[in-house]
């Protein structure tokens, strides 16, 4: 059975989620799965810069997250 944290997750729009999952199988190496939204992302061009920076802020929470997770198992 896989043991899924789930790192870190986020509007990028105000339609659009994304979520970043570690997923550790029993059997296979770990691997971390980014969902994204199931259809495209639109936004407004002059919205795109905040779009990008929501999409940064979620995936810099889920470096920093998978990085106490690490700490956290070697104690």
């Amino acid at each position: 059975m896989s043991k899924i944290t789930v790192l870190a997750e986020g509007q990028i729009t105000l339609s659009d989620a994304i979520v970043v999952v570690l997923v550790e199988p029993a059997d296979m190496p770990s691997t971390v799965v980014i969902h994204w939204p199931a259809a495209p992302t639109v936004c407004d061009p002059k919205r795109f810069s905040s779009t990008g920076d929501a999409a940064v802020r979620v995936f810099a929470s889920a470096v920093v997250r998978l990085a106490q997770v690490r700490r956290d198992r070697r104690l």
